[in-house]
Order: C-alpha cells, then structure tokens, then sequence
C-alpha cells in the first residue's frame, strides 16, 4: 500500500494526514470527524488554519474518500461537504 502524506495543521501545527487514493481512504486523526472538526483550544492551535487544511488538503481528495478519523465513526469528505455544519459547502464561502 502507498500513502500519500498531506500537511494539515490547525489541531497542531505539526499535523499531518496518510491517504491511499488507490482504496479511497484517507486516516485524518483529529482534523475532521464525522459531524464535527479538530480542536484549536490547544496551544499553537488555529480555527483558521484548519479550516483552510480541510479545504485545501482534504477535499481535493474527492467526495467518494472514505477517511478514518482520531476517534468516533468513519465518513466520506462528500458527506461532510454537504452537512457538515463547520466546513460543510453550506457555511463556507465558495472557494
């Protein structure tokens, strides 16, 4: 199997993520979850940044992605795209 590693800070400044285009899953730690999104209370942590992680490194991945986050049940970017009441397309300005 082949990861690709994306920077993704925000929850950390060190983040990073691992995503296997060739089986359609990305393991995202505590970026994203289903429903909801990483921390930022942490020191050196920031709302912003994650955001711009999430829609710059992972969406791009392309809707179909499983993704395996931290903790909690798995999803698919699409399917955080369209509810997803922090990154969802609904509550962010069009990119």
């Amino acid at each position: 199997m082949r990861f690709e590693v994306r920077h993704c800070p925000g929850h950390t400044p060190g983040h990073v993520i691992f995503a296997s285009t060739q089986f359609d899953v990305a393991f995202v730690g505590d970026v994203l979850f289903k429903g909801s999104i990483g921390r930022t209370d942490f020191p050196r942590g920031d709302h912003a940044t994650l955001i711009r992680s999430i829609t710059t490194q992972l969406w791009p991945l392309g809707d179909a992605m499983q993704f395996v986050p931290g903790h909690g049940p798995m999803s698919t970017f699409g399917a955080e795209r369209r509810s997803n009441p922090f990154v969802g397309d609904e509550v962010l300005p069009a990119r």
